[in-house]
């Protein structure tokens, strides 16, 4: 995938990963969840690539791990 900001898909994907974590959740349990395969999830935490969602999927994401969709967009 080509962007101009590779730096904040990969933040976005530790976001992602550090929140699933806390919620005690596996990737395949959010995967299910969010009706996507594990190697998406995967590939969307993974820093080795750049893996963008879709606002749907991040809405999906968010309300599994019960935060709002901001706390993963937001700048630290």
């Amino acid at each position: 995938m080509q962007t101009e900001f590779p730096e904040r898909y990969i933040t976005l994907g530790l976001k992602i990963a550090y929140y699933r974590k806390k919620a005690g959740l596996t990737q395949e349990v959010l995967a299910e969840r969010i009706g996507k395969s594990v190697d998406f999830v995967g590939q969307v935490e993974g820093t080795g690539t750049i893996r963008g969602v879709s606002l749907e999927t991040l809405f999906k994401i968010a309300q599994v791990l019960k935060i709002s969709p901001s706390k993963l967009l937001e700048d630290d």
